[in-house]
């Protein structure tokens, strides 16, 4: 994943024409927001540090788990299965035999195909709740950027060189934590996912 943000932001006239002088808020660091025409952040670490990316992330690495334990428990039985079917080969007619053999493969092939779309449909939601998540911060970010008196905010890795003090991404992980939480809303238990099955 390259940057939440990557390509979202436009502009860096003025980057380098004056250091970034700070808010008057000295509660925390990371309470701390630059004035600065150009403000950076990395959207990634953003996203992994706040209470919402952590809350996904806990629910997409069990849903992982199960059809990881999943897949395992198949892949026994299909072996098991197979040796089985091996073990009868000799006395059976071949004809009767490649009939077995084949709607066993084609079981094979449905099985791997179901499997890998459970897999296909956890990295939608993954890519669904960071594109949530982006939503849902961009008013924050909005207001960290009048705050700064910033006119963009410019994803940190497409930086080739910027001033540390303008990055924001810890005072945007704060803000964030405090108006999103982990992301929840009233009824919503984070199943979206089984739209998709």
């Amino acid at each position: 994943m390259r940057g939440l943000l990557a390509g979202v932001a436009i502009g860096v006239a003025g980057l380098l024409e004056a250091p970034a002088t700070f808010a008057q808020d000295v509660a925390s660091p990371e309470s701390v927001v630059p004035i600065a025409a150009v403000l950076t952040v990395d959207s990634e670490v953003m996203y992994a540090q706040s209470l919402f990316g952590l809350r996904v992330s806990q629910e997409l690495a069990a849903e992982e788990a199960v059809l990881l334990a999943e897949n395992r428990r198949i892949q026994a039985e299909l072996t098991e299965e197979e040796r089985e079917l091996t073990a009868q080969r000799e006395g059976m007619d071949p004809k009767a035999f490649r009939a077995i053999a084949d709607a066993f493969d084609t079981r094979v092939v449905q099985i791997r195909i179901e499997q890998e779309q459970k897999s296909r449909n956890i990295e939608v939601r993954r890519k669904r709740q960071e594109e949530e998540f982006i939503r849902a911060a961009s008013p924050i970010l909005t207001d960290l950027m009048r705050e700064a008196e910033a006119s963009v905010i410019m994803e940190r890795r497409d930086m080739l060189l910027a001033d540390p003090s303008i990055d924001i991404t810890s005072v945007a992980i704060q803000r964030l934590n405090q108006r999103l939480g982990d992301g929840r809303v009233q009824g919503d238990n984070s199943q979206d996912a089984g739209q998709d099955n």
